[in-house]
């Protein structure tokens, strides 16, 4: 596994123990990248461009506000995605903040 993907699914799987259920993340080869569910629903794509979390859209406005933050684009000349939202690595450093991002991604 790429060293950006092992960092990326590190800060996921924290996120999950700081919810109290690491047992609910799998991960599974994709793209190049991991797709990463939660509950069995897909939540993350974890890619070179960074961590995306799958978001209804009212979470996704509020994320895309911050810094860093974007519509994941899969693959070059791909258009952005209408529900993935990559993560700024802020975030995805603060175990805290990215529990809530990933807990939002799970409520979907």
């Amino acid at each position: 596994m790429k060293a950006e993907l092992h960092s990326l699914r590190s800060d996921l799987e924290d996120a999950a123990t700081h919810l109290g259920r690491p047992q609910d993340l799998r991960f599974k080869s994709m793209f190049g990248g991991l797709m990463a569910y939660f509950n069995e629903k897909p939540c993350a794509w974890l890619t070179a461009s960074g961590l995306a979390l799958k978001l209804a859209p009212t979470d996704q406005a509020t994320l895309l506000r911050m810094e860093g933050a974007a519509r994941l684009i899969a693959k070059p000349g791909a258009a952005p995605s209408r529900h993935y939202i990559v993560v700024p690595a802020a975030v995805c450093r603060d175990t805290v903040q990215l529990a809530d991002w990933l807990n939002r991604s799970a409520s979907l």
